[in-house]
């Protein structure tokens, strides 16, 4: 008799063949697994397929009904498995740490490549960051960019490429600053040059000119959207008093009418409370320090919180441009460290600049000279700067809820639509929001 035929209850053979309670029961399990996939859940799954196929194999209807278990599984699985939203987004921008200036700064301070924490995080991209009109961007088309998701031309700040740099007004483009804003969660600027610099002001202000200090500063006492930014923190105290007195506006004053506190010194941002402008008078304050204090403040909200922190590598000093560097590091290491498993870090830079190893050996100090080019001439440091923009692409590294999306070559726009991703948020014009967690 052939293995496939099995005797009826009249004592008739039958070519029809019912799977067996065994194999039901296997696809059952297989069934389950597939609802938790990983790597392992990969490896069991397939044995245990191969295990049903081949004793279904004996008869083409059991064989069928087990392809029919397995594909209507897979299809569940699929369905069940939501993405995981973050209810945070810290975005990290290097102004000007490039990929030569994490290089060089790996070496300075590891005495070895790949030593800075940025460069253990686990998902990386390289970044283009041309701007609209020109292939090397200064920091306003740059961070127009990042948080608005559309290339703009030099000089513009968060308006799209309609706008004439000093003479037209663009299209106002929203920032994923505006969008946390608009659905009630807190928000965060955090920069060690001026509150008012391009980086900063792109997140909260939308000028045809990165250096209109009065209107920006009009902007951010006007927000277009919920309350404004809650913590504020840099430095161009002078500045900023000089703008305001031009407008005549009393900026203390107005701060206080809007629930702010307005503080002049680091150390009395750190011992206060509630909403906080923090304007110093130089950029040698803690910045690190600052990130962590606001960090907790805008961690409060149970909705979330957005918080974007610029530490600027620009200068023609190279040593303090390879200690920025490493002051950028521990931002980006204490930051991770903090926030929970419900927040996406990202590490980016706006635009890369020269900052380049020419030279040197392991355990030889990257400061010392090398042999000089010609009689007569100086030595050399293996580290050498030229402090001007530089337009190749730039590493983006990022951990947290949807920094999986972080990979391959992307353009500088694409940032915004991977944060808005993990949020969960559609931009305007598009599909709608996808359910929240």
């Amino acid at each position: 008799m052939p293995m496939s035929a099995r005797m009826r209850s009249d004592g008739k053979k039958s070519g029809i063949t019912q799977p067996s309670q065994g194999t039901i029961c296997r696809a059952k399990q297989s069934r389950k697994l597939i609802h938790f996939r990983g790597t392992r859940q990969h490896t069991e799954e397939f044995r245990m397929d191969t295990l049903i196929l081949r004793n279904a194999r004996r008869s083409v209807p059991g064989f069928l009904l087990v392809l029919l278990i397995l594909s209507s599984a897979a299809v569940q699985g699929a369905d069940s498995q939501q993405p995981v939203r973050a209810r945070n987004v810290v975005l990290i921008i290097g102004d000007a740490g490039g990929l030569s200036a994490l290089h060089a700064g790996s070496l300075y301070h590891h005495n070895k490549p790949n030593g800075l924490f940025i460069q253990s995080l686990p998902h990386i991209a390289l970044m283009d960051t041309s701007a609209s009109d020109v292939w090397v961007t200064d920091s306003a088309a740059g961070v127009t960019a990042l948080v608005t998701g559309q290339k703009t031309n030099n000089g513009v700040l968060s308006q799209a490429n309609d706008a004439v740099r000093g003479k037209k007004d663009g299209t106002f483009l929203k920032t994923i600053l505006e969008y946390a804003e608009e659905r009630g969660l807190s928000t965060g600027v955090m920069t060690n040059v001026p509150v008012t610099d391009a980086t900063a002001a792109g997140c909260y202000a939308h000028t045809n000119d990165r250096a209109n200090t009065a209107e920006i500063i009009k902007q951010f006492l006007a927000p277009r959207f919920g309350d404004g930014v809650d913590v504020l923190i840099g430095a161009g105290r002078q500045n900023v008093i000089m703008a305001a007195d031009a407008l005549d506006i009393d900026l203390k004053a107005e701060l206080q009418k809007r629930g702010y506190g307005f503080f002049k010194k680091p150390e009395d941002v750190l011992a206060s409370r509630g909403r906080v402008v923090g304007v110093f008078p130089t950029m040698d304050f803690d910045l690190p320090a600052q990130v962590q204090h606001a960090i907790g403040r805008l961690s409060q909200n149970p909705k979330g919180y957005f918080l974007m922190v610029e530490c600027d590598v620009h200068t023609d000093k190279l040593k303090l441009g390879l200690d920025h560097i490493a002051v950028l590091d521990r931002i980006v290491r204490e930051v991770v460290e903090r926030v929970g498993e419900d927040t996406l870090v990202i590490f980016g830079a706006d635009h890369s600049f020269d900052i380049r190893v020419r030279g040197g050996k392991p355990g030889q100090p990257m400061l010392d000279g090398d042999q000089p080019a010609s009689s007569g001439e100086p030595p050399k440091p293996f580290i050498r700067v030229d402090n001007g923009h530089s337009g190749e692409h730039v590493l983006v590294a990022a951990t947290g809820p949807g920094a999986e999306k972080v990979r391959g070559f992307i353009a500088n726009s694409d940032l915004f639509g991977i944060m808005m991703a993990a949020f969960g948020w559609a931009p305007e014009g598009t599909r709608r929001e996808i359910s929240s967690r």
